[in-house]
């Protein structure tokens, strides 16, 4: 009996996961993504998705990951926060991961005011870098959505086009 349905309905399911990662911060979007597509390309002998549509497709996941990692810091950094706000935005971060959605917004944000009221500043200039975080977070969700939307069309190109892109 033929089971290689079952690989390739794995590979969808990783892909939807991985889009469904693009916007519920606590999924490895990218990743799971990206490996879908890798899994897909493996079951069909890289016969329409070779080499170098896999190269361009993790060269974009790594871009999205990279940026959206430090976009929330960058927005930071930009509005003047401490060294403690960057630690804070970080550390909550990671504890909002496991709050959920809501937790992995406002996670960051929270950490950055806190760790900005606690370097001694004015509650003004911490609200600041909270919102500055804020924006910074939507601007690396954008880029890592954009990376994804990319990863797609470079997979569903070297699909199209078969054997010449699978090179």
């Amino acid at each position: 009996m033929e089971w290689s349905w079952l690989g390739y309905a794995l590979a969808v399911i990783l892909m939807l996961a991985g889009l469904a990662g693009t916007v519920y911060p606590a999924l490895p979007g990218l990743l799971l993504l990206g490996g879908g597509m890798l899994l897909a390309a493996w079951l069909g002998d890289f016969a329409h998705v070779g080499m170098w549509p896999l190269v361009v497709i993790g060269l974009l996941a790594l871009l999205g990951m990279v940026v959206e990692n430090l976009a929330g810091l960058l927005g930071a950094r930009k509005s003047g926060a401490s060294r403690q706000a960057l630690l804070g935005a970080f550390i909550g971060g990671v504890v909002g991961m496991f709050l959920g959605l809501f937790g992995a917004i406002i996670g960051p944000i929270v950490g950055a005011v806190i760790g900005e009221l606690q370097a001694r500043r004015s509650l003004p200039q911490a609200g600041k870098v909270g919102v500055a975080t804020f924006v910074g977070f939507l601007a690396g969700t954008a880029v890592k959505i954009a990376c994804a939307f990319a990863m797609l069309a470079v997979f569903a190109g070297a699909l199209l086009f078969g054997g010449a892109a699978a090179v």
